[in-house]
């Protein structure tokens, strides 16, 4: 773990320079400890892969007692609480799985093979970006990996599933995107309008099951 000073009111914390379920799993824990102990002047916190930016308030707050703050967190926190399981159908292919041909051509396989693969592994959700709500998901067959697209697509809609490189997701809401669309659900992922708009958290774990 390192801790990097990113601006005169935000401190990087990294404990995985790459993408893996260590560093996620430290990532989340470190959110725990945040969300029990703020460190001083603590404004909001940007989770990644294997980082989080706490940003705080410069005027409130000592750079050096939110630094102290920061290592005495980093390196503890509250055990990891069971996981929620939720499951999202899918229905692949076709006018709502337009990628999907691409993504068999490209792995070799056939387009059933590659909706038995996506659906029979399990996800992890390691954290929400890009767009509200957005599911970043470690668990994609290593077999499924597929470029993003050379030119992304204008307009994604709402509810696509998708692989972007090594990476799965979901799109929550329409919105521009550059990732392999191969089905679609009508789970809401995203609404504004609810306690808690977003469906999934980092740390949930996700299975995609096939309907028509």
């Amino acid at each position: 773990m390192r801790i990097v000073r990113a601006s005169d009111q935000a401190f990087l914390v990294v404990f995985d320079d790459g993408i893996s379920a260590a560093g996620t799993a430290a990532v989340r824990r470190f959110l725990a400890s945040l969300g029990e102990r703020p460190v001083p002047g603590q404004i909001d916190l940007h989770p990644a892969y294997g980082s989080v930016l706490v940003r705080f308030d410069a005027v409130a707050a000592e750079p050096d007692d939110v630094l102290g703050a920061i290592e005495r967190l980093a390196t503890t926190g509250p055990p990891a609480a069971a996981p929620r399981w939720i499951t999202i159908p899918v229905r692949y292919g076709g006018d709502e799985g337009p990628d999907l041909e691409h993504v068999a051509q490209a792995s070799g396989l056939s387009e059933t093979d590659v909706i038995d693969l996506h659906a029979g592994a399990a996800y992890e959700v390691a954290f929400l970006g890009f767009s509200p709500g957005f599911p970043y998901l470690l668990g994609l067959p290593p077999v499924l990996a597929t470029p993003r697209l050379a030119t992304p697509r204008r307009r994604i809609p709402a509810g696509s599933v998708a692989i972007g490189g090594t990476q799965a997701g979901v799109y929550p809401i329409a919105t521009a995107g550059g990732w392999n669309v191969i089905g679609r659900t009508d789970v809401k992922l995203f609404d504004p309008a609810a306690a808690e708009p977003a469906t999934l958290r980092p740390g949930d774990r996700v299975r995609f099951v096939p309907v028509s």
